[in-house]
């Protein structure tokens, strides 16, 4: 909202132009600024900024397009009636529609970029790794927690985080779309109709979720649309810990961050594994604490820094 950019992506026939729609609000600034500061500080400026400012940054991505449209044949238009238009629409082509559009038509003209300059489902590179926990082909392996663990006799919840419906990951939390989901103040839990009643989890209790690694509160949702053994809690709750200077210390909002194994998918990709992790779940006694995620920082004054 407070800088301009440019969106747009390799398999999307728009490029937005994405003009701030207010300035900078208090103290903050926008990402380049911060670097470009801190470049200075380092004495590097140049190399880091390259002479440009933000809009000759844009300019300068902008071309990098135009560039690479002209070489297909494609013209587009300069850059102040882009941004003035607010998009650009690339013409439909059927390597737009169609994966692996040109190698599909001719293999031997348009070879992919793998060894074989074929699609590959065993990868010599891979195999000469030797890891592990990444074969080179793909496979089933078991997920470092799972309902078929016997950890999962003491946690035999298998938590599951999805996308939000109602933010993107995390952004936006404080707006009122997405605090007028939440259940109790707190980011909701799907818990199965016979799950619940073992528990004595009625709709809209906070409950309380936790495994070796931290536990953290939430609003129960009684469905069915999850499965028994199952919960479901979505990603990007603010963090809002009951002590922030405590390891472990309770989470009251429902951040599934502190239950989740830190760790990467596999010794070559290090992707998120955030859907392997086992909990247990309990309705919480007595008062819960306050939600305090969105209550602003104390903003120090001048004299207060000396």
């Amino acid at each position: 909202l407070e800088r301009n950019d440019i969106g747009g992506s390799t398999r999307d026939r728009y490029v937005f132009a994405m003009p701030k729609a207010i300035e900078p609000v208090g103290q903050s600034r926008n990402d380049f600024d911060i670097f470009d500061e801190l470049a200075g500080r380092l004495d590097c400026r140049e190399a880091f900024s390259k002479g440009r400012d933000e809009e000759a940054w844009l300019q300068w991505i902008y071309q990098g397009i135009v560039d690479k449209a002209v070489q297909q044949g494609v013209s587009m238009p300069d850059f102040d009636e882009f941004w003035e238009q607010g998009y650009w629409l690339a013409p439909e082509t059927r390597e737009d529609d169609v994966l692996f559009g040109p190698f599909r038509a001719d293999p031997e003209a348009n070879p992919l970029a793998t060894p074989s300059k074929k699609i590959e489902l065993f990868s010599e590179t891979i195999a000469a790794f030797d890891y592990d926990d990444c074969p080179p082909h793909p496979a089933w392996m078991k997920p470092a927690e799972w309902l078929g663990d016997d950890k999962a006799k003491a946690f035999p919840f298998h938590l599951i985080t999805n996308q939000p419906r109602a933010r993107l990951h995390s952004q936006m939390d404080a707006g009122p779309l997405s605090r007028a989901q939440k259940i109790n103040g707190r980011e909701p839990v799907w818990i199965n109709p016979a799950d619940a009643e073992g528990k004595g989890i009625a709709e809209g209790d906070v409950v309380r979720l936790f495994n070796e690694r931290g536990a953290c509160l939430a609003g129960a949702v009684i469905t069915d649309r999850v499965r028994p053994g199952v919960i479901v809690l979505a990603t990007g709750a603010w963090f809002d810990p009951l002590d922030m200077n405590t390891p472990g210390s309770l989470e009251k909002h429902g951040n599934p961050n502190v239950l989740t194994l830190d760790k990467g998918t596999s010794r070559l990709a290090q992707g998120c594994a955030a859907l392997s992790a086992l909990v247990q779940v309990e309705k919480f006694d007595g008062t819960p604490p306050p939600v305090t995620a969105f209550e602003p920082p104390h903003l120090l004054t001048p004299e207060e820094t000396r």
